[in-house]
Parts: C-alpha cells; structure tokens; sequence
C-alpha cells in the first residue's frame, strides 16, 4: 500500500492539531466531480453525523494544501488522497479501505486487502483515475488546473466578477 508522510509540522489552525477533531480520515474528494459527488454522499449518509470522516472538498478555490496533509491541488486531482487522524497521507483504492474501515463498512473493501485482488483493483483504479475527467466530460488535469490558478489569481487581485 501507498503512504506518504505528512509535513513533520503542521500549521497551526491545521485539522490535525485541533483539540476538537473526531475524524479517523479527512477524505480529499473533486466537489466538481458528479460520480465523486454520488461517492461523498454515499459516505456521509453513512457518517450519519458522526465526525468520523472530515470530508474536503479541493474544488473549492479556498483549498488549502497545509491544512490537508500537504496535499496541493494538481496532487489531488491527479489521484484521491486522503489524511489519517495521526496525519499520515494515503491515495488511491487505500483511501477507501481507511474511510470504509472508519465508518465500520471495510467488509466492502475487504477483498482488496488480499494479496491478488489487490493489485488488479489497484491497476483499474489507476486506470479509472488517468481517464476519470475525461469520462466525467471535463478538461484535462492541466486546463483544470490552469483555469483555478486563473480564477485564484483573478480573486487576489480583485478583478474578477460573478
């Protein structure tokens, strides 16, 4: 399985230094996404107001890579991450084995656990993820990113209009 680690020190409103947090997995998911979308909603359905899993959208121009793990943008979009409660970054099909596991349905994703399966479900999800903006009728990684660092700019420079 895939980890990254995170940045050794977080900054200091990040989630993972909050004495408040309850969540096991801070799930990064493409809130422009309609299939992620269906996904998250699937999943906070079963949260059922728990806390369990914190759920970012990196879609939101207010996306803020060291609140999450380190995980910038282009990052996320290119495959799905997510952070554990002790601020380990996971991606690919091992975000859902950690966010299925959280909210006590991981017998879903039990089987990609085992030593066989595991590998053919990690190849199509690296397939599904090269073509998932394209099948999702949107741009490219790179026009996506190019367009929000042109609306950031815009915004910092406070020329843009709805």
């Amino acid at each position: 399985m895939t980890r990254l680690e995170a940045p050794a020190s977080p900054a200091p409103d990040s989630p993972t230094t909050s004495a408040e947090k309850t969540w096991k997995v801070n799930l990064l998911y493409d809130g422009d996404c309609p299939l992620c979308l269906r996904e998250v909603n699937f999943l906070r359905k079963k949260d059922a107001g728990r806390g369990l899993v914190k759920f970012t959208d990196i879609a939101d121009l207010n996306y803020s890579a060291e609140e999450n793990g380190g995980v910038d943008f282009e990052t996320a979009m290119g495959r799905i991450h997510a952070v554990l409660a002790d601020g380990t970054v996971v991606k690919n099909v091992e975000v859902f084995q950690h966010t299925y596991d959280a909210l006590g349905i991981g017998w879903i994703y039990a089987a990609t656990k085992w030593p066989v399966i595991g590998p053919i479900v990690n190849k199509v999800y690296d397939l599904w993820a090269d073509k998932r903006l394209a099948l999702t009728g949107r741009p490219s990684l790179e026009t996506v990113v190019a367009q929000r660092n042109e609306k950031l700019a815009c915004d910092l420079e406070g020329r843009c209009r709805e």
